[in-house]
């Protein structure tokens, strides 16, 4: 006979349990029972702030179809779970349902922790937690201008991400000295402060909320201990978290001093017929607030549930998440706890990145680190953490720019069985290589046979990298095919096109592929056509390859009109033509805006206004500044020795020199340069895919830097260099580029995976290794030769302007771009403007 099984919310938590058990042994064994107090069942609580982003909250949901009917699961959804009476084994509900049960799971998680200050129930002081939660601040940001978050740790960063989104002036106040106190150190809280105040968030650290007033300006008025006030619509509290621990509480549960439900090692309360997981436990003094340690709590109830011995032993809070788009990471004893520890920092101003490691007195094994900036060695540092592999020589070459000769990558091959792979299913590489032994030879029969790569998704590039390095070990020859219609990859196919003269995507696909071709191979192969042989893109039997980007020779945005941005090499730019730039905002009623490159964008042209617009602007003496393609998009550059005092060379000069010989060079992905006049680097030339600085003995070169998501620092190449043989270098080095990298790959990504890497990018182009110097710079010479500003070739072709309309068949604009006034410009309206617009229209 089935014993009955109930589990009260349907949290991350409750509904990981309930998938692992039906798909466990163990599932005939019981009839299965779960509350679910909101009024949908369990979604993703980890991507919540993506609900402003667009998602509903049917994205957000983790409940497959038919989850609950097909395996016979009863959901009393809407309904709480209020008491539990142990005598008689039974759950009654706040609707007064009772459910007997012979085992009970508690995940009832927790709740958001609201400062008890005067006023902290005023209208419009909210908690961020639910999709309700999220409803209500969506209403009350319609009405407010100011919103500010109580609380600076992960949730307070993720809920004035929201406030944000909503288009409030963010604010946000942390008790702490520094934001995520518990994750970082004071450094990395610094860094941290700086990077999500450019994004035009303001901190206030070391406040003290008193209480919560009317406020004179806005709906409240936040009151600080120090006698500071902030004038603030929006209240949203996000300090902390508290375990829901009430119904075990008044039950007789053992409850820890400070909240919390406690448990074993099995996560069994002290009744041993009820387990506790999740955020509403309490293992060995702590509450542990991540998803992860949840999933594992839920995984060693299942075990334990099917006669089977698994104990819950703790869990690493390690984490790694983007914040506002600003990657932070934590790892173990990130502040230095352990005795004789070692602490290394680097600190990159210009490009605001922080990294800290925390090491052993003998500087044998890695013991906590903090990434604040830049979190790409986050895997790495990890495996060296969990795994007490022996740090390198230079313990610090982990998060430094590396000592000669000394390799710091940590490949797969280096990690032992026992590696945790995947943290969200516990999954060791020793689990994962007898799946690909047992004949798992992809990344999604490994997702299916482990459900590595199945939760939070972060560890699936260490995955696949441990598939192929397996494979390759047994002798499989891993697919490094572009797409399904060409079996070579960019490299191939770019060598193809070389060497016999391909000068079409059809004539290639002919001779070498099959099928149609997709979105993949495309762009790809548009991109290689175009280094290459830099014909115009918008030719017959180009213009089908190009993304939507390269069809109009503009940037699509979000409300389907386009940006235009003008070429402005090196910065430079006259009183004349700036004013020609604001004759055209004006006339065409554009939003205007510098841009980091030290060039003037302009948005909310409207498709049928792009040739009326460049013809303007060429006939002025610009050009096509290539912002829309996988290109060189600018040459960065201070104003060197021509102004400043403490320049060396003309940076401008050099810029504007560089600007002109590469502009319209199309390549895997977008390319930047910057040229500094001195070293004290104000063109922040060594975070660009090209940097140049001038210093007392000549030029030095550094390559395959970059911003962006994934910042890295350049790599020194070369020093003391004359201007001849500076550009010789740069020929080199970008065509070199361009016919070897993977599509749509950076230049840092491509120096990373070079083999041989620095050392062997140096030996071609500089000790000419492979006899193709002279090879490539005449390649780069035809790209020059062959230059064209592509908005002035399209504007001569009367076919070619005939695309550019919204509708093929008549000259009607499109009736759905909406723009607001904001600061004296223009701006896409949001969906409540938008549907006020429609009302307005309609009346």
């Amino acid at each position: 006979m089935k014993q009955t099984l109930v589990v009260i919310g349907n949290g991350m938590v409750g509904q990981h349990f309930l998938a692992g058990l039906v798909a466990s042994t163990g599932k005939d064994q019981y009839d299965i029972v779960t509350f679910c107090e909101e009024p949908r069942p369990a979604y993703d609580r980890v991507h919540l702030s993506e609900f402003f982003s667009g998602k509903t909250a049917e994205d957000l949901s983790l409940i497959p179809e038919g989850f609950f009917t097909d395996n016979d699961i009863t959901l009393h959804l809407g309904d709480r779970a209020a008491t539990i009476d142990r005598e008689h084994k039974t759950v009654t509900s706040a609707k007064g349902i009772s459910i007997r049960y012979d085992k009970l799971v508690l995940a009832t998680g927790s709740y958001p922790f609201v400062p008890p200050v005067p006023g902290h129930d005023r209208k419009n002081c909210l908690v961020y937690r639910t999709i309700e939660d999220l409803e209500a601040m969506t209403a009350a940001a319609r009405t407010g201008k100011v919103g500010t978050v109580v609380g600076g740790g992960l949730l307070g960063l993720e809920a004035a991400k929201a406030l944000k989104d909503l288009g409030l002036d963010t604010h946000v106040v942390e008790f702490a000295p520094r934001l995520m106190a518990v994750q970082i150190d004071e450094g990395g809280g610094a860094m941290l402060r700086r990077k999500i105040e450019a994004l035009g968030v303001t901190v206030h650290t070391n406040k003290n909320t008193s209480q919560i007033i009317d406020g004179d300006t806005c709906v409240n008025k936040m009151c600080f201990a120090d006698g500071e006030e902030l004038e603030t619509d929006v209240v949203l509290f996000s300090a902390g978290i508290r375990p829901r621990d009430d119904i075990a509480k008044g039950c007789g549960l053992d409850i820890g001093q400070r909240g919390g439900i406690v448990i074993d090692n099995h996560c069994k309360t002290s009744d041993p017929d009820i387990y506790a997981i999740g955020e509403c436990a309490l293992w060995n003094g702590m509450i542990f607030g991540l998803v992860a340690p949840g999933y594992a709590m839920a995984r060693t109830v299942i075990a334990d549930l099917n006669g089977s011995e698994a104990l819950f032993t703790g869990a690493d809070m390690s984490t790694k998440l983007k914040l506002m788009g600003v990657d932070v990471a934590s790892i173990g004893d990130a502040h230095a706890r352990t005795q004789g520890a070692l602490i290394f920092t680097y600190q990159n101003g210009g490009s605001d990145v922080y990294k800290r490691l925390v090491v052993s007195e003998d500087k044998s094994r890695l013991l906590g680190a903090v990434l604040v900036g830049d979190a790409n060695e986050y895997g790495t540092l990890l495996q060296y953490c969990q795994n007490g592999i022996a740090l390198p020589e230079h313990p610090d070459s982990l998060i430094l720019p590396r000592h000669a000769g000394e390799a710091v990558g940590l490949g797969p091959d280096a990690l032992p069985a026992s590696a945790q792979i995947c943290s969200c299913y516990e999954v060791s590489k020793g689990t994962i290589c007898s799946a690909i032994e047992a004949g798992c030879t992809t990344v999604n029969a490994l997702k299916a046979e482990t459900k590595a790569g199945t939760g939070c998704g972060g560890c699936v590039p260490l995955l696949k990298s441990v598939l192929n390095c397996e494979l390759a070990k047994q002798g499989y020859e891993v697919n490094t095919d572009l797409c399904e219609h060409f079996a070579y990859t960019r490299q191939d196919l770019y060598n193809l096109i070389k060497v016999e003269g391909i000068r079409t995507f059809d004539a290639l696909l002919a001779k070498h592929g099959r099928g149609l071709g997709c979105e993949i191979c495309k762009p790809a192969v548009a991109s290689i056509l175009a280094s290459h042989w830099n014909d115009y893109i918008l030719k017959t039997e180009h213009v089908g390859l190009q993304d939507t980007n390269d069809t109009f020779l503009a940037n699509m945005q979000k409300d389907g009109t386009y940006s235009v941005v003008p070429r402005i090499p090196g910065g430079e730019i006259s009183p004349d033509m700036l004013i020609v730039l604001g004759q055209v905002g004006k006339k065409y009623h554009l939003y205007t805006k510098i841009t980091g490159g030290q060039r003037v964008d302009l948005f909310g042209a409207r498709l049928e206004e792009l040739p009326a617009i460049w013809k303007e602007l060429v006939d002025a003496g610009f050009e096509s500044g290539h912002a829309y393609g996988k290109s060189l998009r600018t040459v960065k550059s201070c104003v060197g020795s021509t102004w400043c005092r403490y320049g060396v060379d003309d940076s401008v000069g050099l810029a504007i020199a560089l600007e002109n010989r590469y502009k319209g060079l199309r390549s895997p992905h977008k390319i930047k340069f910057a040229v500094s006049g001195c070293t004290r680097e104000c063109a922040e030339a060594q975070g660009k895919d090209i940097g140049v600085i001038a210093t007392e003995n000549g030029w030095s070169l550094y390559v395959c830097g970059n911003g962006g998501m994934k910042p890295r620092h350049a790599d020194l190449f070369a020093t003391g260099l004359d201007k001849d043989t500076l550009i010789a270098y740069i020929d080199r080095v970008l065509i070199f580029y361009i016919r070897t990298a993977d599509r749509l790959q950076r230049t840092s990504v491509w120096l990373e995976n070079l083999a041989g890497g620095l050392d062997y990018l140096k030996a071609v182009v500089i000790d000419d290794k492979l006899g193709l110097c002279a090879e490539l710079e005449q390649q780069m010479s035809h790209v020059i030769d062959t230059y064209q500003c592509e908005w002035k070739t399209t504007l001569e072709d009367a076919d070619k302007l005939k695309r550019f309309r919204h509708f093929i068949n008549s000259d009607q604009t499109d009736d759905n771009i909406v723009f607001v006034e904001e600061r004296g410009q223009i701006r896409p309206a949001n969906p409540e403007e938008r549907r006020h617009f429609q009302l307005v229209e309609v009346a």
